[in-house]
């Protein structure tokens, strides 16, 4: 049966999937099993836990160890019960919208596993076998005093009671317990892990969705540890609202980095790692902790391609259409030429496994990458991961725990700007701008402490300058640094000022070159690893529509008409090849 499918993002598997749990208790099965789904949720694979140990909750009363026992055949009938409205539920689960189904038993018996086989045989799903063996006496014991005795099944019953009870139920698994042969069962598909993590045993890994299974089982830890997140301080960019960009810390935000740094020199962490992303503002907020710094490009924030530098008014007002359908479904919407939410996961997986590996870490990024990483450990679904709250100024200190994470807030001030944009409730293209905008933050303007701006004038055909709210915008793919332009007549909503035109040193197109040439591509090098290649800029009229098609039928006004390219003049170079070829004697430094 194939799976129904009805979210709105791409559908991550093909054959749905049953992980089956094997192990005696107290080895870290039900820890395994709700790790692992909240992993695969995170990465977009529709996965849930059913745990028979509730089924059977829910069915009878646990009284004593003795209705675990071999022998005992009531308890076994409603046992085995109990283990098929399981498999039922699994089954109704992954011909719905599931992909993968966690099944959270002991399956201590090789004939409970071949049981399953035969079910996921006959409904045509595929099985992975996780196994969790533990013979370290003190990570058992840990086990038992810290979850079992706290657990559903020994609540107001005396602690040293509980424990005794508890391992007289290990000693009764003990007594069938067959675990997976390497020889006798070398046709399965299962991960062994040993020892807590230890020692790895894989067999046949089946699918792209078993590889990332035994991906995440083999970097995850359970050594006690603290993870801190933290947004970098305000920035010069957040005071005017406006998003993305690379701009540095206001005063607010240079304090919070201050006071950042005295707070983690008290909580006394041994080796902690710093990181932050390569953006200034992140790494300004790191400059008072004498930690060592790593740089990570994938902590960077998420791209708006052609919104980047934009305030939330300026997107209503040049793309409302886009504004409109990102507020629709902001986790799969994607800006045009930048990122999703969906698009951030993917590229922070590699962090989330290496900070699994980690013990105590500091993480210094921004909102979007920040509220992904909250999702993982406090298992947010994908709808509502794009509104969690990540105020500036305020750190969170995660500490896992046996089945999920427990979360702390320290706001450390000084006071900054709200970011946070709440869900509006209209969400019609059509919409009034004013109902588009009812959510958006509330941001200084006239009042704000930065009175220049580096972006308020910007060249023209003639070697002069223009208003930088009649400008065009310039974008790059993500990883790139080549600069391409739309020839888009946008709204930005700041007094212009004047700057001081920068000249960059990979030109090889002088100004008066480009007033010569009156033209809309690239006018110079433009090769890999160029810092910031030389673009041309032109006033763009607003033509009418009456008289749109003489316009661009005389060829009079070929150097002002709009138009999108890259590369120099005369060539055939896209900027898309390995090397780019010679120069144009013309157009050499």
């Amino acid at each position: 049966m194939p799976i129904v499918f009805d979210g709105t993002g791409p559908k991550l598997s093909n054959s749905p999937t049953i992980i089956v749990m094997v192990g005696l208790p107290a080895r870290g099965k039900t820890y395994i099993a709700k790790k692992l789904t909240r992993y695969l949720n995170w990465v977009g694979i529709n996965t849930r836990v059913f745990n028979v140990g509730q089924y059977r909750r829910d069915t009878v009363k646990f009284k004593s160890h003795d209705f675990f026992r071999n022998d005992n055949e009531e308890a076994m009938k409603i046992r085995k019960q109990c283990a098929m409205e399981a498999l039922n539920d699994v089954c109704k689960y992954l011909k719905g919208d599931g992909m993968v189904a966690v099944y959270d038993a002991t399956n201590t018996t090789k004939e409970r596993r071949n049981w399953i086989l035969e079910f996921a045989e006959q409904h045509c799903f595929r099985v992975f076998f996780v196994e969790s063996i533990c013979d370290d006496p003190n990570v058992v014991e840990q086990n038992v005093s810290e979850v079992k005795v706290n657990g559903p099944d020994y609540k107001g019953v005396d602690p040293d009671a509980a424990v005794t009870d508890f391992k007289q139920r290990i000693m009764h698994y003990k007594k069938c317990y067959e675990s997976i042969d390497p020889q006798a069962d070398e046709g399965l598909s299962y991960i062994k892990i040993i020892d807590v993590g230890r020692r790895f045993m894989v067999n046949r890994v089946a699918d792209h969705i078993q590889s990332r299974i035994v991906y995440y089982l083999m970097n995850i830890h359970v050594t006690p540890r603290s993870i801190y997140l933290c947004r970098h301080g305000e920035s010069d960019m957040n005071l005017k609202g406006r998003i993305g960009g690379d701009a540095s810390l206001s005063i607010n935000g240079r304090e919070f980095a201050s006071r950042l740094g005295e707070f983690i020199k008290g909580q006394n962490l041994s080796d902690l790692k710093v990181w932050t992303s390569e953006l200034k503002r992140t790494v300004e907020s790191a400059a008072h902790i004498s930690s060592s710094c790593e740089k990570w490009k994938a902590l960077n924030e998420i791209s708006a391609g052609v919104c980047e530098g934009m305030t939330y008014a300026e997107i209503q007002e040049n793309f409302p259409e886009e504004f409109a359908l990102r507020d629709q479904d902001k986790f799969f919407y994607r800006y045009p030429m930048g990122e999703s939410y969906s698009d951030l996961v993917t590229r922070l997986e590699p962090v989330m496994m290496e900070m699994e590996r980690s013990e105590n870490v500091l993480v210094i990024c921004h909102q979007a990458v920040m509220r992904c990483v909250l999702a993982y450990y406090l298992d947010e679904p994908s709808d509502r991961l794009p509104y969690v709250k990540c105020p500036l100024h305020t750190v969170i200190k995660l500490t896992p725990v046996a089945y999920g994470c427990k979360m702390e807030s320290f706001p450390l001030g000084p006071q900054a700007v709200d970011t946070h944009r709440p869900k509006p409730e209209t969400l019609d293209p059509d919409r009034d701008p004013n109902k588009a905008l009812e959510t958006a933050p509330g941001y200084p303007s006239s009042t704000s402490e930065d009175t220049s701006s580096e972006d308020d004038l910007v060249p023209d055909l003639k070697g002069g300058t223009m208003p930088a709210t009649e400008r065009e915008r310039t974008f790059s793919f993500p990883g790139s640094q080549v600069k391409l332009k739309i020839s888009k007549h946008l709204v930005y909503h700041h007094k212009s000022r004047k700057r001081k035109i920068s000249r960059s040193r990979h030109r090889s197109d002088s100004m008066s070159d480009m007033a010569e040439s009156k033209t809309l591509s690239v006018q110079g090098d433009i090769r890999r690893g160029v810092s910031m290649p030389l673009l041309s800029q032109c006033i763009v009229e607003e033509i009418s529509a009456e008289n749109a098609e003489s316009y661009y039928n005389d060829d009079s006004k070929d150097g002002e008409k709009p138009s999108f390219g890259c590369g120099i003049e005369g060539d055939d170079y896209t900027g898309l090849e390995d090397e780019p070829p010679p120069l144009h004697e013309s157009h050499a430094s």
